[in-house]
């Protein structure tokens, strides 16, 4: 058994530092939305809805995301047509807290683990937020093909560039980076 251990250490270790990291986060992120009423929109996904209203106001003159009275997410009324809601799995912070476990899994030195992980949320809020101003446009234009682009075409985009930044962290900042 300690053979095995010994030679599957590096892998053991990983999956620790993963699911412990994950673990955490979950466990501190349920902790910060239990402070919220059950009708009541968390302040990230509050925040996702006002940045979402702003990028899409740079374009478009109207559009409009209110609170629900009674639930808990944000409507969005593009060109005065109620289109799609906000509901708090759409701030991105489990793709986020996914993201930071994998960095801290394969973690590198403590300057470049915390740059890269600050670095990569912001890139992955940000794209998170383009991603719905775009939804909101193309499901206003093409609502038949709603199902498509909310399940299917913009996780795709998101996990990608999770991914994609995966992938330049092992390869250029982590401790196995050759």
């Amino acid at each position: 058994m300690k053979k095995y251990f010994t030679q599957y250490k590096p892998f053991l270790v990983f999956l620790a530092s993963f699911f412990g990291c994950y673990i955490l986060l979950t466990l501190l992120y349920q902790l910060y939305l239990s402070g919220f009423e059950n009708n009541k929109v968390d302040s990230i996904t509050y925040l996702v809805g006002q940045n979402t209203e702003s990028v899409i106001s740079w374009f478009y003159q109207s559009i409009r995301v209110l609170d629900s009275e009674n639930e808990p997410f944000l409507k969005v009324f593009f060109q005065g047509i109620y289109v799609v809601r906000i509901v708090e799995g759409c701030n991105a912070i489990s793709v986020i807290i996914l993201f930071i476990s994998f960095i801290v899994a394969f973690s590198g030195t403590l300057k470049n683990t915390l740059l890269f992980i600050v670095v990569g949320s912001l890139l992955i809020y940000i794209l998170n937020i383009l991603r719905i101003a775009a939804l909101v446009v193309l499901i206003f234009n093409f609502p038949a093909q709603s199902h498509i682009l909310h399940d299917i075409l913009f996780p795709a985009i998101i996990y990608g560039l999770v991914f994609v930044l995966w992938i330049i962290w092992v390869n250029k900042f982590s401790k196995y980076a050759k």
